[in-house]
């Protein structure tokens, strides 16, 4: 068995890296960049969204066991569609400044692409150095953007509408108004590979991490050690768990509860 996996595992790769040069060489940075984008969010976030709310059909038993919340407080048929909407209209939104961003790049600046487009793969310890650059740069800006959302004069016309769900699915992670979308979901995630000059593809597996990330904590399940529990409790109590990765939380002192009046 080893053998056959030191001889099959190299021929693997080997084909991997040709189809990537192939692509890059019969398609243009821009294609690449946005096409493939697409994609991974189409199978990192709606496809494991779905999944997690098909639970309840599949496997009835094991999701009502596995369910942080009570099933009275879960969403109805009618809210789990019209978050679908919200969703789907602010990943539109998202998606043309995203084709605005790579025109406007390619012709002002004469940039091809917001990330490096090459025929090789980025080395691993390239991609380990940007991705830890990658979290914690997003830690900072998503903590300090949602903190300042939970502030009640951008709370009421803002950051409300995330927090309908009190009871979280996993569509529900890009429930938002189109601002704090942009703000809190979008840029926090884009921005730190791309002031890394980071390669595509680790800008897509840490595109595909966050996203299947944010899709798991706001599933509403304690599996996967417990990571939905934290968020949560955020959605239900309003005052803590800001960040993502606990860092700030911990470092601001709002990874536990504190007797504040919740905003209404």
């Amino acid at each position: 068995m080893d053998a056959f996996a030191s001889e099959k595992i190299p021929q693997i790769l080997n084909s991997v890296q040709q189809a990537w040069r192939q692509t890059t060489e019969s398609y243009s940075p821009q294609t690449i960049e946005f096409v493939g984008t697409l994609i991974v969010q189409l199978l990192f976030f709606w496809v494991i969204s779905f999944i997690y709310l098909s639970l309840d059909a599949w496997a009835p038993s094991f999701s009502h066991r596995h369910k942080i919340q009570p099933i009275p407080r879960q969403p109805s048929k009618r809210e789990i569609w019209q978050c679908a909407r919200v969703v789907a209209r602010n990943q539109i939104m998202s998606a043309t400044f995203h084709l605005a961003q790579i025109y406007i790049s390619s012709r002002t600046r004469g940039v091809p692409s917001s990330y490096r487009v090459e025929p090789s793969f980025p080395s691993l310890p390239e991609i380990a150095v940007d991705l830890v650059g990658c979290f914690l740069m997003r830690e900072i800006m998503f903590y300090y953007v949602h903190r300042i959302f939970h502030n009640p004069k951008f709370y009421g016309p803002i950051h409300k509408q995330h927090h309908r769900f009190t009871a979280p699915m996993a569509l529900a992670a890009q429930y938002a108004h189109p601002f704090e979308h942009v703000v809190a979901n979008a840029l926090p995630i884009s921005l730190p590979p791309q002031l890394l000059g980071s390669h595509i593809i680790t800008f897509w597996i840490f595109l595909a991490y966050e996203l299947f990330e944010t899709a798991t904590v706001h599933s509403g399940y304690d599996f996967f050690y417990n990571l939905a529990k934290t968020h949560d409790v955020h959605h239900e109590k309003f005052n803590l768990n800001y960040g993502t990765i606990g860092l700030l939380d911990w470092f601001h002192g709002t990874d536990k509860l504190k007797a504040k009046k919740r905003v209404d």
